[in-house]
């Protein structure tokens, strides 16, 4: 089984990477036939880490086989081992090839005699539910366990009973009575019948199960009064409704009389705290009856932490739809209508509370009706969620505990979503935290100004005024290197960044460069390059790279920071371009190309094969493209006005019926034409650079698309002044305008693409048809103010927060990769497609995988003989499958014909398609090789007949097809 899985993971395509997999079960297994328990208990414990790095089903199958085997025939700290490292792999369960010879072996310790025994192996069984749903030896193990006169055992039952439950309808439906016998018999103890009702928390396979499962919970509630009853009731009540969605109404109203009329803390805090549960789950299903009374026990309720507890559920309800509902439902009576606004009342009074949190609670929930509700009523709300804001900013910002940074978190956050959907109050609130940020603690600084750059992000009119506080503050800052004063020197810098949207003056450069020679570590220096990279702010990034460059120990290191040098240089370049100005453009754009090569060929020296630095070196190598194209349009508007068109060249196009005509000599020989196409072709691979990002956070994405937009708008351009005038359209393009604008960026080039079509509009329609002179003119003056907009390097360009990769196993496979695999051209080659999705430390942080989509395809490599009777129907292969991973493994298999003989190149290449349907070409792309091969029968048939055909016969047919 070794041998095979390392031919398995050798046809995976693992490189050297197979001696490892199979060195280490072979290891593993030399210790589990160790005669020493410790090192068999140190072989067991190692096979998590096993099946982490070779997640395919052939190695795991062999290594959970193994483990079955020392469960069968080893001591019960063993089982236990294997119990826990079954429990920690789980969702490599399913990967079990031999699911039956697994369960026999380790089915088997059931009939022992020793009860501690006999409980590891139910554990056991329970971990293996999600693989044996429906074993029927099991649920009647189980069963006998249930009554078993040993605590051990019957606590392995429960636990087994309740994962069975959860995985097989029939087994819940079959174990539910004796549930309900055992709760209800007065033989049972307390203890136990606490541990048995949770069971019923998984008895929602259908109406008639969840039904009776809810009437016999009710029972107890009412029969068992005692704290601990009621709690451990009450929970498995709701998770029974958030599981079965029918009751939950019906559920809210049980809890929210508990949480009323019962005089018990415990058992109030438990039915707040599964409010909160249902509020998040299903906030709809809340009424206005609800939040009511929900308001009305926060208002009476003494208790402090009982009223933060109801006002995290009320501000959890306010930022759904549950809050329209409350307010938009028909009024009544003038008292009813009086009442409805409870939830405001309740708020005002909590804002200026003495607990951070229920002040906190407050003010959020002020927020988000200020925010979801238009209702002119409402709208005095506005300034008490400020006033509720100002005060928690100056109640937080003075104290460094972790309490009160949480709190100022929420506070933040809130004013950040205030002052988005209420633009008319930012200025307050911008006041406020610069007021603050003087005085503030450093931790609370740090986040202020996160809070202060994502306002001035979204309203850039109040950048300009908080810059001159900014740089007293930076020039306030101590000399100590603690990570906070390193921290709050990086948020500071990219604050200013953000306020200074022009470049950045030399005085801002010149403090900012001293603080950082004065107070900063080379890390410190390296984010705030960083950050200016991003805002494009490129003369201090390259200062910084460059003082940088002599500090890092890797030689990849240097080269990394020598291309971001280059590539801020290059981009430095560019910010001196002016309008009418065309040789100077061309010298501009010819020296930052300079630099973007030098820059390009340090960071292919940077990239490392753990790190290949793919995206990055694609984006550059795109924008070194874009730039050669922008450099070749104007040089081919200048050869325009040195051989202009003759003065009948309008007449003469008239007269063929050509437009291009118009241009002269310079479209007959299509440069205009083939620039087009340049565009297009560079808009499609920056396209293609998108699909392939599907790591890439929004603002990346968004960049990358921004960039395809500007080679489809100069394409336009070209095509709606000179090629074809009459049918560019400009709907398409017009809308593009109308999209949420996130960056500084994003809405310096939007405003430069609506320029641009608004010129050559106008231009069309004014002046049609378009002089070369002005045409040039346009497309001059587009390219320049295209590039006068610095580039944003995104932070998709210097740090992956998301990381996803496939891994694609094939069989049948061949053990050297450059060996066909010999096929029969009469029968169907079935290829097996195995793979692992493999995650980062934050999986799912920007999208998720929904499926996989495979694609196979089969290219005829070379003929083998002159088979030319056979039709040529079936010379290649193309067919997709889409798969969903569960538990991030996925197995799909595909038939494969071979008619013709010879040797066939198969390509198999996997795309990811995310919860939103995208699709992402993550890949990869493997490759192997089939020698299609004429079967024997046919083989003999052909040769007998070639024997018994005439020599006459054979010569005519030689001479027919000599004359063709």
């Amino acid at each position: 089984m070794a041998a095979s899985a390392k031919s398995f993971l050798a046809d995976a395509g693992y490189g050297e990477q197979e001696l490892d997999a199979n060195s280490a079960l072979m290891e593993l297994d030399k210790g589990l036939r160790s005669g020493k328990l410790g090192e068999q208990c140190e072989a067991v414990v190692r096979f998590p880490r096993l099946f982490q790095k070779y997640p395919f089903p052939i190695l795991i199958n062999s290594a959970f086989l193994k483990l079955a085997d020392v469960f069968r025939v080893g001591n019960n700290f063993l089982r236990l081992c294997v119990l826990k490292v079954t429990q920690q792999s789980e969702k490599h369960l399913e990967k079990i090839l031999n699911v039956d010879e697994f369960v026999k072996r380790v089915f088997s310790v059931i009939h022992s005699n020793d009860p501690v025994a006999r409980a590891i192996t139910l554990r056991m069984l329970g971990s293996m539910a999600s693989i044996i749903p429906e074993r029927k030896n099991a649920h009647h193990s189980i069963r006998q366990s249930l009554d078993s006169h040993d605590n051990v055992e019957v606590e392995a039952a429960i636990f087994a009973a309740a994962n069975f439950s959860a995985q097989s309808k029939d087994f819940a439906a079959g174990i539910c009575n004796k549930i309900s016998e055992m709760i209800q018999g007065l033989a049972t103890p307390v203890d136990l019948k606490l541990k048995l009702i949770p069971i019923l928390q998984h008895m929602h396979h259908d109406a008639s199960l969840a039904s009776s499962s809810r009437q016999l919970l009710q029972q107890l509630v009412t029969s068992y009064p005692s704290t601990k009853m009621v709690i451990v009731t009450l929970h498995t009540f709701t998770l029974l409704a958030a599981s079965s969605l029918v009751d939950i109404p019906k559920q809210i109203q049980l809890l929210l009389q508990y949480l009323q009329n019962d005089p018990r803390k415990a058992v109030k805090r438990l039915a707040i705290q599964d409010l909160k549960l249902l509020a998040n789950k299903t906030p709809h299903t809340w009424s206005r009856e609800n939040i009511q009374a929900l308001c009305e026990s926060a208002l009476h309720t003494p208790y402090d932490s009982l009223k933060l507890g109801m006002l995290s559920v009320l501000s959890t309800l306010s930022g759904t739809i549950a809050i329209k509902q409350y307010f938009s439902s028909a009024p009544g009576t003038a008292a009813t209508t009086a009442r409805s606004f409870d939830l405001v009342k309740l708020a005002q009074e909590c804002c200026y509370h003495n607990n951070r949190g229920i002040a906190a609670h407050g003010v959020r929930i002020l927020t988000n009706i200020s925010a979801s509700c238009q209702e002119k009523d409402l709208l005095p709300l506005e300034q008490d969620a400020v006033f509720g804001l100002e005060a928690l900013l100056v109640l937080c910002s003075q104290d460094d505990s972790p309490g009160a940074q949480a709190t100022l978190k929420i506070t933040l956050t809130c004013m950040v979503k205030l002052v988005k959907c209420r633009p008319h109050l930012s200025q307050s609130v911008v006041e406020s935290l610069l007021t603050q940020l003087h005085s503030a603690q450093d931790a609370a600084r740090i986040l202020m100004c996160h809070c202060l750059a994502a306002i001035a992000m979204q309203l850039p009119v109040l950048a300009d005024g908080m810059l001159g506080d900014l740089m007293d503050l930076y020039k306030l800052i101590g000399r100590s290197a603690t990570d906070k004063k390193q921290e709050l020197l990086v948020s500071l810098a990219t604050v200013i960044f953000v306020s200074s949207q022009k470049a950045l003056s030399s005085e801002i450069k010149t403090v900012i460069k001293q603080q950082l020679e004065n107070a900063s570590n080379g890390w410190t220096a390296y984010r705030i390059a960083r950050q200016a990279s991003r805002m494009g702010n490129h003369d201090m990034a390259r200062e910084l790279y460059q003082s940088l460059l002599t500090q890092v120990a890797s030689e990849h290191f240097y080269f990394w920071l020598n291309s971001l040098k280059e590539f801020s240089h290059a981009e430095q370049c560019l910010t001196g371009l002016q309008e009418d100005n065309y040789s100077s453009a061309l010298s501009c754009i010819a020296e930052a190309l300079k630099s973007y090569h030098k820059g390009i060929a340090s960071l292919t020296a940077a990239s490392t094969p753990l790190n290949p630095l793919s995206f990055q070196c694609g984006f550059v190598k795109l924008r070194i493209d874009l730039l050669q194209a922008f450099s070749q349009l104007i040089c081919t508007c200048n050869s325009l006005k040195t051989s202009p068109p003759p003065a009948i060249a309008t007449t003469i196009a008239m007269t063929s019926g050509n437009d291009l005509q118009r241009c002269g000599r310079i479209s007959n020989q299509a440069c205009m034409k083939h620039s087009m196409e340049e565009f297009r072709n560079l808009a499609t691979r920056y396209g293609d650079l998108y699909q392939a990002s599907f790591d890439a956070d929004s603002a990346t994405l968004r960049n990358v698309e921004l960039q395809q937009q500007s080679c489809l708008l100069i394409s336009h351009a070209i095509e709606a002044l000179i090629l074809d005038p009459e049918s560019a359209s400009f709907q398409e393009y017009s809308s593009n305008g109308t999209a949420h604008v996130e960056s500084e960026y994003e809405r310096r080039m939007m405003s430069v693409f609506n320029h641009v079509l608004e010129e050559v509009e106008s231009l069309n329609r004014k002046y049609a048809p378009v002089s070369y002179l002005a045409s040039n003119t346009c497309l001059c003056n587009a390219v320049i103010a295209l590039l006068k907009v610095p580039l944003s390097f995104q932070r998709y360009f210097f740090q992956k927060l998301q990381s996803t990769s496939i891994k694609l196993a094939l069989s049948p496979s061949p053990r050297n990769p450059a060996e066909p695999i010999a096929v029969q051209n009469n029968q169907q080659l079935a290829l097996k497609v195995e793979g692992v999705v493999q995650h980062g430390s934050k999986p799912g942080l920007f999208r998720k995988i929904q499926s996989v989509c495979l694609n196979v395809s089969s290219v005829l490599q070379s003929k083998s003989g002159q088979d030319y009777k056979i039709p040529i129907d079936n010379m290649t292969n193309e067919m997709e499958q889409r798969v969903e991973p569960h538990n991030d493994y996925f197995s799909t298999q595909f038939l494969l014909n071979f008619v013709i003989l010879g040797t066939h190149n198969i390509t198999v290449e996997s795309s990811v398609i995310d919860s939103n349907g995208i699709v992402w070409k993550t890949g990869p792309k493997t490759t192997i090789f089939v020698k299609s091969l004429e079967d024997p029968y046919s083989q003999q048939v052909r040769l007998q007949q070639q024997q018994g055909q005439p020599p006459s016969q054979q010569q005519q047919q030689r001479t027919a097809y000599s004359r063709f």
